[in-house]
């Protein structure tokens, strides 16, 4: 059964994504492979949403699946951002990731439908 601190733990992972990209667009370098970005089954919060920890009820909740869905969005744009950063195209990196950008918005979605979901753990 799925837990409170799981979910806080999965929160935390989730916001250490924004400064491994700010790094990729201040050197041009992506630590992780854009293909393993774009993967969102390969990263730790990933791995743990996708795997053999969650229980059926646990798949079966529309918050589970509201997650899944945005977590999915946002590495799909997370590597549009790795992208552009190891590109030459650092201006377009930067539009994603500013407070308004595509980024920006589909990871606050992310930790929005986290914490709904924490809370209705309680």
């Amino acid at each position: 059964m799925l837990t409170t601190d799981e979910l806080t733990t999965a929160i935390a992972a989730h916001s250490a994504w924004k400064s491994r990209l700010k790094k990729s667009i201040d050197t041009g370098v992506s630590e992780v492979p854009i293909a393993t970005i774009r993967a969102e089954d390969q990263c730790a919060f990933g791995k743990w949403l996708h795997g053999s920890g969650m229980t059926a009820a646990d798949r079966a909740s529309p918050h589970y699946q509201s997650v899944l869905a945005a977590h999915a969005e946002f590495h799909r744009v997370a590597a549009r951002v790795a992208e552009f950063a190891t590109t030459g195209r650092k201006g377009e990196a930067l539009a994603l990731i500013a407070p308004v950008g595509e980024y920006t918005l589909i990871s606050s979605k992310v930790v929005l439908a986290m914490s709904e979901w924490k809370k209705a753990l309680h």
